[in-house]
């Protein structure tokens, strides 16, 4: 591994990093895409490995800021990765099994489907002071299993449903979705990523670049996010369109591989 290969995991550990600060879990689906098209992991699998290591790291790191802001629904985000741990656990083992261009196709895939969805609940205002109760507590335990299993079978990319599962689940604003996320999408890299790397499938130097990089992404990006929340449905609407924008480059990506293009 090259100078020029810690340098491009660092730059990609920036964009997520920027994009996990802006629209919480939304922003991990960056990772495995750069891993595999930017940094030049040759090995699907091992992209996610590394990707989840690196991402729940600075989710972690992106939470303590996001924490001082009082938006964290800690009882609610709780509740929802607690229910996902042990799906991402499932669903990492099945990942695992399955050929990793095929798994980056479905995962573009799924990404259209979720994009098309948060455009059509743009601007919902929601309940700032939502709290976890005998009503939310059965759909947050059935959000959070379901995108814990989708986590762990994509890789920690498909942390992206945590943002509208929570939000589905509460009602809460997206701000304090996105901020509440963290919690859920540190769970789940983490689960994800010690499964992998029982495999042999994490590269810790790269993720300790990529790391590094990302928690100065993470800065930036959480300021940006407070900005961005004044203008109605402005922050969904941008993470609806990061979703498409990166599921149609794996799309086409992956058709050129298969010589369909």
């Amino acid at each position: 591994m090259t100078p020029e290969f810690f340098l491009l995991g660092g730059l990609a550990g920036v964009a997520v990093g920027f994009t996990l600060g802006l629209v919480g879990g939304g922003g991990s689906i960056l990772a495995v895409p750069l891993m595999v098209y930017l940094v030049g992991v040759d090995d699907p699998h091992v992209a996610i490995g590394t990707s989840a290591l690196a991402v729940a790291v600075n989710a972690l790191l992106g939470l303590s800021s996001h924490a001082r802001s009082g938006n964290v629904k800690w009882r609610c985000a709780g509740v929802f990765a607690a229910a996902g741990v042990a799906g991402a656990l499932l669903g990492s083992v099945a990942g695992k099994a399955m050929d990793g261009q095929k798994l980056l196709a479905l995962f573009a895939l799924l990404m259209l489907v979720v994009s098309a969805l948060m455009l059509r609940s743009r601007g919902t205002v929601g309940d700032a002071s939502v709290v976890l109760n005998q009503a939310n507590a059965p759909r947050l335990v059935m959000a959070g299993g379901a995108t814990g299993l989708v986590s762990g079978f994509f890789g920690i990319g498909g942390g992206f449903l945590v943002v509208p599962g929570l939000m589905a689940a509460t009602g809460m604003p997206i701000l304090f979705a996105v901020d509440s996320s963290l919690v859920a999408v540190a769970a789940f890299g983490l689960t994800t990523a010690l499964s992998y790397a029982a495999s042999g499938q994490v590269l810790w130097t790269l993720a300790g670049a990529f790391i590094a990089g990302g928690a100065l992404g993470g800065a930036i990006g959480a300021r940006a996010a407070a900005r961005l929340a004044r203008h109605k449905g402005l922050l969904d609407s941008t993470l609806a369109g990061l979703i498409a924008l990166v599921a149609l480059y794996m799309l086409f990506r992956a058709a050129a591989a298969s010589g369909w293009l």
